[in-house]
């Protein structure tokens, strides 16, 4: 049989098997953060929580992500990267209940740092760990891309259920518990069915054929070959490189803004529109929906072209000019148009992002260096929140606060143009990849 697979025979399974499950993972995952940052329009007030106190909790999830996303995604790759999703996924689930019975400012703190600590390394281990076993280089862009239109997908559906919920109340709980309660029982059912689903790797299904597992393993050992024929990197190595730390401190700026937009985007345009919580839930699917589109034509022209980028700077630069110009829009309209801008900016290039560590590195060196990223580009979704909320109680407005959101975005977007070119599996001595496809 011919190195070539067909769509028919290995393209539409694996995409059934590995990215759909995923895919559905991201989405509940996502809609924790979402439902945060529609739980604060009642939240808030039920609890006397100021804004600098929501801020601190909706961050601290990332403290619990900074300690144990190195280390999880490296127990994942040794041990079984199937195994630690279904663990995350239930372990979250419990968390994320705890939420609907906090009373107090140190119960949310806690519960939030508890949350964070369990779903550690969830991302890293898809990207670093599970996608390049079944995926090659050139088809990654495209893979993670769908996948993480999971982010888009849980706004468009969370997000108007989210509105809905919190002017209801059902057997003693508020609409702001019930979101909490009905994220964690799912989180904890779909982490049982994924220890079912997921495979570990391609000899271990039975969705493919002999052929088809050798074609896939051959793949993936000689785009391992190709990096380390120009560098072989241990764990140590990786996470000391030059370029891992300048991709981490990229990180960290675009996830400021990414976040400080993201936890307090229904607050801001509440505050500027007046619009009532069911209807910020259903408008909001409109930004969500462009960036979805967004997200996957640049997945796909990244995947086409080789490009990496541009192909990331681009959004960022749209986002800093949302970000930059909504505190200064008093129209309810125009401020929503802004939105929308600043939506397409921080989602659209994460797909292509993460196909960037894993072009020069593998094995336990990729999953290390992914998981110190997202680490270390946590902390901008602690210091991106928290800062908004701090301006806020201090300045009684948004304006400085999304003002350095703004610059966050726009610095990470200069940076990401400044790393390197030419990756080894771009390499003209590569072997040629099998075509999955």
């Amino acid at each position: 049989m011919s190195d070539v697979l067909t769509a028919d025979n290995a393209r539409t399974r694996k995409y059934l098997h590995i990215i759909l499950p995923l895919f559905i993972g991201s989405v509940l995952a996502f809609l924790d953060r979402l439902n945060l940052a529609y739980a604060a329009l009642t939240m808030n007030k039920d609890l006397g929580f100021s804004a600098e106190v929501y801020g601190m909790g909706a961050g601290i999830l990332f403290l619990g992500y900074i300690l144990f996303e190195v280390p999880g995604t490296l127990i994942a790759e040794k041990w079984s990267p199937r195994k630690w999703v279904a663990r995350i996924m239930i372990s979250w689930g419990l968390a994320c209940a705890l939420m609907a019975f906090i009373h107090t400012d140190v119960q949310f703190y806690i519960v939030r740092f508890l949350i964070g600590a369990a779903e550690a390394s969830f991302y890293p281990v898809c990207y670093a760990v599970i996608i390049p076993r079944w995926f090659s280089a050139k088809e990654r862009p495209t893979a993670v891309s769908i996948m993480l239109t999971s982010l888009l997908v849980s706004n468009i559906i969370g997000s108007p259920l989210a509105g809905l919920l919190l002017d209801v109340s059902w057997l003693g709980f508020k609409g702001w518990q019930m979101l909490f309660l009905l994220e964690g029982g799912m989180a904890l059912i779909f982490g049982i069915i994924v220890s079912f689903w997921l495979a570990d790797w391609p000899k271990d299904v039975k969705w493919l054929s002999e052929d088809e597992k050798r074609v896939l393993a051959e793949q993936y050992e000689r785009e391992v070959a190709a990096k380390s024929a120009v560098r072989s990197y241990t764990v140590w190595e990786a996470l000391r490189d030059k370029e891992v730390l300048k991709l981490c401190f990229i990180y960290f700026m675009w996830i400021t803004g990414f976040w400080g937009f993201g936890f307090w985007m229904p607050t801001v345009l509440k505050s500027v529109s007046g619009w009532s919580n069911a209807s910020i839930g259903w408008l909001i699917v409109i930004p969500m929906a462009v960036a979805l589109i967004g997200f996957i034509v640049t997945g796909n022209s990244s995947a086409l072209t080789g490009e990496k980028r541009w192909h990331v700077a681009i959004p960022m630069f749209i986002g800093a000019v949302g970000m930059g110009l909504g505190p200064f829009v008093a129209n309810p309209l125009l401020s929503f148009i802004l939105v929308c801008v600043s939506a397409v900016g921080v989602y659209v290039g994460m797909g292509v992002w993460w196909t960037y560590p894993t072009s020069f590195l593998s094995g336990a060196a990729a999953a290390g260096a992914v998981g110190l990223i997202n680490s270390v580009g946590n902390l901008g979704g602690w210091v991106g929140p928290y800062l908004v909320g701090f301006v806020k109680d201090r300045t009684g407005s948004f304006t400085g606060a999304y003002l350095y959101l703004a610059f966050s975005l726009l610095v990470a977007g200069l940076l990401i143009l400044t790393l390197r070119k030419k990756l080894p599996v771009d390499h003209p001595a590569s072997v040629q990849q099998s075509e999955l496809n």
